[in-house]
């Protein structure tokens, strides 16, 4: 049984999991860890990222559900099998602890979720609200 999260790159922290990216791209910046195992297939397409969000969305969940749930549960727990731990944390670069920003992985956590009831925990830092001064 594969166990999912997410996380972004530099938050990652080995104890949590596998970590394996979900981006057309590497980091560019050194990591703290061994990033060995990725799942292209769950990148989104490069022209989603010229979309606003709705658009985006749409279009990735699209891809998504042309995969399909089954198919991507072959993909991870391929990883999960390589590896020996079922705990698989899926990666890329978007900071979500800063207000208003989102980014694939969510999406597609919300999309595991709708289709297979596993939910899919963020594991990085949420979104801080600002502190209203007191008078």
């Amino acid at each position: 049984m594969l166990t999912l999260f997410t996380n972004r790159f530099p938050d990652f922290q080995t104890a949590q999991g596998v970590p394996v990216r979900i981006t057309r791209g590497h980091p560019r910046y050194k990591l703290t860890y061994t990033l060995q195992h990725q799942v292209p297939a769950l990148a989104p397409a490069a022209a989603y990222f010229k979309e606003p969000e709705p658009a985006f969305t749409a279009a990735y969940r699209a891809d998504l559900d042309k995969l399909g749930a089954p198919r991507i549960a072959e993909l991870l727990n391929a990883v999960a099998t390589a590896t020996g731990d079922h705990r698989l944390v899926l990666l890329c670069f978007e900071d979500l602890s800063k207000p208003g920003l989102w980014c694939h992985r969510r999406v597609f956590a919300d999309w595991w979720q709708e289709r297979t009831g596993d939910a899919v925990r963020e594991l990085g830092p949420r979104p801080t609200h600002e502190q209203i001064p007191l008078m």
